[in-house]
């Protein structure tokens, strides 16, 4: 994983079950490429655009991504929903949330074990094995944001789209003519720039180099995501979210803290710290349930079940 990696143009990718994989040196935005390309029957369910830089990136509510070449990872997955109910949709973020958390973790402690044996050289084990013991977790902040600590350093953004059917030789059936849903998944990580270069957006970014301490090879990375969502979305239809709401809870620091539910948030980065636009509760946060939705306590005493939320701590 933290080999030197080939020239961005000659990565070998699939997407799911061995899609196709267009990779793209400079481009606006993958989300809304995808979206126009499934919407128009040009791919289908599986496939997976990555781009090396965005000059249009963006996360929740139009907030800006900075989408720097040659750093980091962007990318889309279009996830098909055969077989997931369609009130089920909105977990597949959560699912992919954990799983990325779960994979980055497992980087993180080859890059210990690699880092302590070098101290354990260079210094005494004790105090090597005490130093590595001390690295702080990655972990998801409910719903889906990706922290080390209380720093974000990867974000999800996803919406249902309608896929045309790819033209064929063969006569479709009416059935088969209709537009199917799938879901366009666009994931930004920052992957090898360094936390100094997000200064200018005014609030806590990390990236993996600074958690590893080591650049990371981006195409190993994105090879490893996918193979483990596509796994993971397989386990989704079979198991339902219950398995990952329980991943979360051994994984969790937000239990029990004070936060900040953000409803109908339409903030961006001009008006977010005034908060125009938004209905706000404090109070605390009291579990995960069992579909995934947040248990939380608010001042005035009331407890809601919160299905769709932004959350602040």
């Amino acid at each position: 994983m933290f080999s030197q990696e080939r020239n961005f143009t000659d990565w070998q990718l699939t997407g799911f079950g061995d899609a196709p994989a267009f990779l793209f040196e400079t481009i606006g935005s993958t989300h809304k490429l995808m979206k126009s390309m499934a919407a128009s029957g040009e791919i289908a369910p599986g496939t997976l655009f990555v781009a090396d830089s965005q000059s249009d990136g963006h996360g929740r509510h139009e907030r800006t991504w900075d989408s720097p070449a040659g750093k980091n990872l962007y990318f889309n997955i279009l996830i098909p929903l055969e077989g997931i109910p369609a009130n089920h949709f909105a977990q597949i973020t959560q699912i992919a949330a954990l799983t990325f958390a779960e994979t980055f973790n497992s980087i993180q402690d080859s890059a210990t074990i690699v880092d302590c044996a070098q101290s354990t050289i260079e210094s005494s084990a004790q105090s090597a094995n005490r130093d590595c013991a001390s690295d702080p977790k990655i972990t998801v902040k409910w719903p889906n944001d990706i922290l080390y600590g209380k720093s974000k350093f990867c974000g999800i953004l996803a919406e249902i789209v309608y896929v045309r059917p790819q033209q064929s030789g063969q006569q479709l059936a009416p059935q088969q003519r209709m537009p199917r849903p799938a879901l366009s998944m666009g994931v930004g990580i920052n992957v090898n720039s360094d936390p100094a270069d997000y200064a200018h957006l005014n609030r806590e970014v990390t990236t993996l180099k600074a958690i590893f301490g080591h650049a990371i090879n981006r195409e190993k990375l994105l090879r490893a995501l996918i193979g483990n969502l596509e796994r993971a979305i397989g386990q989704f239809r079979a198991f339902g979210i219950r398995p990952w709401v329980e991943a979360w809870k051994r994984m969790d620091q937000f239990i029990g803290a004070r936060g900040t539910i953000i409803v109908n948030n339409h903030c961006t980065d001009q008006n977010r710290d005034s908060g125009e636009g938004a209905i706000k509760k404090t109070g605390r946060i009291i579990d995960m349930n069992d579909d995934g939705s947040l248990l939380f306590e608010c001042d005035d005493g009331t407890v809601e079940t919160v299905i769709s939320a932004d959350l602040e701590i």
